[in-house]
């Protein structure tokens, strides 16, 4: 736009290319996971108003820096009005007949002054806006950005979302042309999806888990002078965790915003007794948020100007990259709670305080397999010996370490008095990870400890026993099946005992431990695998070391209540809050009463609490902010969540059957995506359609962080070239011997130290030769001025010397097809494809597949990925991981070449250069020194060599010890096999053409 400032009249009104990718993943009957993939190269609507399709790229979450901001408490007279009259940057909603938002982009004013990176793509504002009614945070994050550029380019719009918020509304205005959603039943969604995509008219939408957020991403491909506005709804119930509630929001712009503010409101009948603000997104931004608090309301507000947002003075990025927290906690004054009834629904909040604490009885179950060795062993020795030192008096107490076999500490539960505390630390000290998970002898192993106990008389009726079991994977040792193992813990453990489960990292199945846990009475909770694991354990640890009461039962008038969520609960600790809900016939009712029991340290406690059912009605109606549906939502969360959990443990397909039922009508009528619906994105002509759909755990099927982009779920092989799938066939070259498949045999390779094993398909030989280089050093392997293809490798050390020799690995190989502006890092922790300013990256943790301009990337989860361009060219690189804080090794990649690839006469490079086959005559073979490794001469480009037979590997089909492959070896580092020395091979970056001599 070649003006200062524009009307939405100056501009074309268009459609816009939405680019993105898909995530779409269902649970069935069984419990599984199916993967059905909507995929597309290149997808969007243009100016002639049909959609086009790319592909997606991932973020990184990035928690900022903690530092707490003193907290705020002025409950002066008159600030409550003060905080209504104040202007809180909320625009006016308007709502469609369906009842979701719409906002336009003629409300956007003047766009000039706008910070642009390279992308030439301004972002106008960036607004977060959540509204806390009694624990139901209702959050919107929108973006305002705008295409200066001349071209058209991608606009991203990449935002995560609390895991546990159910997202209800999203929409999208371009240029004044609104999408707005609706919820369908999944397959429903899929079908009408469906019929869109065939007529080239569909897009999708990214949804991914990552730590304890889920991304929910977007991409649009724009024409030059676009303005766009995205909004997204959620909304989720802040649970109270150690006497505080957490109201968490992901703040990543990603870039300088014009207008940039996060914008909290906190309306709490019960009345507030703190607000606190830390300042988890860094020093930098000390002193902005801003806190008013009245004795039930409050107001947080973080506005940054455009010079704060900045790294610094002169920088033209964002310091704005984290999670932005509010925390508080509301007053308390009767013992049995807090009873809200408003529009028909009751929601009762019980945290009752200043109790004395119940003993317990608690069994660490602690997991000693090889893969917790280094960091993460080390960091639970140190939670555990805090966790240890905190133990009361009047606690019992053991220690169950297990690999594949089982280890009691103590074969009885003991009292923690400071003599055995201390040599509990001992044995936890002297711990040292090896072997495999036997996970199911260890639990009943613990079982058997408290249901012995009890059956002697050693525990206090009024104690409360519990499990902790402590573990990184799934089981390897003893009962595999997990559904086994949940049905023998289930049978084995009483209904007094809980089972609470931390899961380190992200190879244990965590749905398994959910699962098990829900089933016996406790909860389970994924510990990030990293220099936190101890704080985090400790944290956790602290949610259930406190209990306060047992048996814990909620009574209503069954004649006045319906619908009333789960009422019986097990335990209540101190800290936590126990939050019951149902719906309530306020027509014939004028009181409503409760009454709660429970067993306390020293006594049985039944506690009372009548409320007036129009006492909420003055307070909410005249308050300006609070959600009217705030008792409806949260009445759904509690009943959804609780269906999820109830569907998991179900005992039988058909009751499953039931319950999935009941969560899908519970999820169209209040318009929230769950595992069994999806949200479809449409535009006012109902033509143009997008699609999200709720992910699942990495672990479960195709899942968050699998990203496909292939039609119709492709299979496991499907794109990837023959010999790539190589079976576990033993390689041999010698002439009297059986040939193997021509897919095992016919590939160059280079892998370990590293080793080139040439394959010359003429004369059915392989040359095998080693480079001994440099750490840091990069290798060109393929380099190809015809077809416009480069393969380089750089190298990368062992942690120290063998034999005064120093090994060498690929540590990073970069691919380069300039024809198609494409480049592919590998390293042994990413795999990125990159397009200009484009760009996606997987990890080697994913499963899935990428296509980008009918380039193939398919990735093998920890395995190998295969790049495949058309049917001309392929490779392979194969991922070596050894065990985490070995003395020497590193982690090193090997590269797998057809000579089938379609390479011009111009390639070089040390693979290439064999594109054009040398001719090679071997003769004269004679015992070498070692019996097993003859000698002979080779002739070859004019040179005559002395070589030796001997063994290299091939580890495609055996990544631990390879697969043997006999061979010609070269010496020094291949001289007169190659053409020239090998340093002419040195190329100075990861995608330079080898320069000719």
């Amino acid at each position: 736009v070649g003006r200062e400032t524009f009307t939405v009249g100056d501009v074309e009104s268009q459609v816009i290319p939405l680019i993105w990718g898909w995530l779409l993943v269902m649970v069935d009957e069984d419990d599984k996971a199916d993967c059905v993939s909507y995929g597309h190269s290149d997808v969007g609507i243009g100016r002639d108003g049909h959609l086009k399709a790319a592909a997606p790229h991932n973020s990184t979450p990035i928690t900022g820096q903690k530092k707490s901001f003193p907290i705020i408490q002025d409950d002066s007279f008159g600030l409550e009005k003060l905080i209504d009259l104040e202007i809180d940057g909320f625009p006016p909603s308007s709502k469609t007949r369906n009842g979701r938002y719409q906002r336009s982009t003629s409300d956007w004013g003047y766009v000039g002054d706008l910070v642009e990176d390279d992308d030439k793509i301004g972002l106008y504002s960036y607004k977060v806006q959540s509204t806390i009614t009694s624990r139901l945070a209702n959050t919107m994050i929108q973006a305002k950005m705008v295409n200066n550029a001349k071209r058209s380019q991608h606009i991203v719009f990449d935002v995560q979302v609390p895991k546990g918020a159910f997202i209800d509304n999203f929409t999208m205005d371009v240029n004044g042309i609104t999408f707005t959603s609706k919820i369908r039943e999944k397959s429903e969604a899929r079908k009408m999806y469906s019929q869109a995509k065939a007529k080239g008219k569909a897009a999708g939408i990214v949804r991914s888990n990552a730590l304890d957020m889920e991304n929910f991403k977007t991409e649009v491909n724009v024409p030059p002078g676009t303005r766009i506005q995205f909004e997204l709804h959620y909304h989720e119930m802040i649970r109270r965790k150690l006497s505080s509630y957490e109201h968490v929001i992901s703040v990543k712009p990603g870039r300088l915003a014009k207008h940039m503010e996060v914008d909290v409101r906190i309306i709490e009948p019960q009345g507030l007794r703190y607000v606190h603000v830390p300042n988890s997104l860094g020093d930098h931004f000390d002193g902005i948020t801003t806190i008013s608090k009245g004795e039930k309301k409050a107001h947080v507000s973080f506005k940054p100007t455009m010079a704060q947002q900045r790294k610094c003075p002169t920088c033209s990025s964002t310091a704005v990259d984290g999670n932005f927290v509010v925390q508080y906690d509301v007053n308390r004054e009767t013992t049995g709670g807090e009873l809200e009834i408003f529009n028909g629904y009751f929601i009762h909040f019980f945290a009752p305080e200043n109790l004395d604490p119940l003993p317990k009885n608690i069994l660490f179950v602690i997991d000693v397999s090889g893969s917790m060795w280094g960091l993460k062993m080390k960091q639970t020795i140190e939670a555990m010996k805090a966790i240890l030192s905190e133990l009361r008096a009047a606690d019992q107490f053991s220690l169950i370490d297990f690999n594949h076999n089982v280890r009691c500490w103590r074969d009885n539960l003991v009292s923690a008095t400071p003599a055995q505390v201390e040599d509990a630390k001992k044995y936890i000290q002297a711990i040292h990870p090896n072997g495999g998970t036997n996970i199911n002898e260890a639990l009943l192993r613990a079982t058997f400890i408290l249901n012995e106990a009890q059956n002697l008389g050693m525990l206090d009726p009024n104690s409360v026993s519990m499990i902790v079991l402590v573990s990184d994977g799934d089981p390897t040792v003893g009962e595999l099946k997990l559904t086994t193992i949940q049905k023998n813990v289930k049978q084995s453990i009483k209904d007094e005992f809980s089972l609470f489960c931390l899961g380190i990292g992200f190879d244990v199945d965590y749905d398994f431990l959910q699962r098990i846990a829900t089933d016996n009475r406790g909860m389970a909770q994924r510990i990030f695998g990293n220099q936190e694991t101890s704080a985090q354990m400790k944290n956790f640890y602290n949610q259930v070391s406190t209990p306060l009461l047992k048996k814990i039962q909620f009574n209503y008038p069954q004649e006045s209540v319906s619908d009333v969520t789960q009422s019986s609960f097990h335990n209540y600790f101190g800290g936590s809050e126990i939050v019951v809900a149902g719906k309530v016939d306020t027509d014939n009712l004028q009181h409503l009463e409760s009454i709660v029991t429970a067993t306390a340290a020293n006594a049985e406690l039944v506690m009372e609490t009548l409320r007036d059912v129009e006492e909420l009605d003055g307070f909410m109606k005249k308050d300006k902010y609070a959600d009217p549906e705030f008792t409806r939502k949260l009445w759904a969360y509690l009943t959804v969540n609780q269906m999820l959990a109830e569907r998991n443990t179900a005992p039988t397909a058909a009751l499953k059957r039931n319950i999935t039922k009941s969560i899908l009508q519970m999820s169209l009528d209040h318009h929230i995506v769950t595992p069994f619906t999806a949200m479809l994105i449409e535009n006012a002509e109902k033509d143009e359609i997008m699609l999200a759909d709720q992910p699942k755990d990495p672990r479960r099927g195709c899942c968050p962080g699998t990203l496909g982009l292939t039609p119709n779920a492709p299979n496991n092989n499907k794109g990837i070239p023959a010999w790539a799938n190589v079976t576990a066939v033993p390689v041999s070259f010698m002439p009297e011997q059986r040939s193997p498949p021509v897919s095992s045999l016919s590939i160059n390779r280079v892998d370990n130290d590293p080793h080139f094993i040439i394959h010359l398909p003429k004369s059915q030989r392989n040359i095998c030769f080693n480079i001994n280089s440099e750490p840091g050093k990069i290798l060109n392997l393929v380099s190809d001025p015809g077809t416009g293809v480069v393969v380089n490798g750089q190298l990368v050390g062992a942690k120290r010397t063998q034999n005064k020799k120093l090994n060498t690995y690929f540590g990073k190989i970069g691919f380069y097809f300039k024809n198609k502006g494409l480049k592919v890092e590998v390293t042994t922790e990413t795999i990125t494809l990159k397009d200009g300013s484009y760009g996606i990256t997987l990890t080697w943790s994913d499963t899935g597949y990428i296509i980008r301009k009918q380039l193939l990337i398919s990735l093998k989860k920890e395995s190998n990925v295969t790049i495949t361009m058309g049917e001309e060219m392929s490779f392979m690189v194969l991922l070596h991981r050894v065990w985490k804080n070995h003395p020497v090794n590193v982690d090193f990649l090997g590269i797998y070449i057809p000579p089938e690839n379609q390479l011009s006469p111009e390639a070089h490079g040390l693979i290439g250069q064999f594109a054009s086959e040398p001719e090679v005559y071997i003769h004269h073979q004679r015992p070498g020194q070692a019996p097993e490794k003859p000698q002979a001469t080779m002739e070859v480009k004019g040179n005559k060599l002395t070589v030796t037979r001997g063994l290299q590997k091939d580890y495609r089909t055996d990544r631990v010890h390879g697969t043997d492959v006999q061979c010609w070896f070269v010496h020094n580092s291949g001289k007169g096999f190659i053409d020239g020395h090998y340093k002419d091979y040195l190329v100075p970056h990861l995608y330079s053409f080898l320069k000719k001599p």
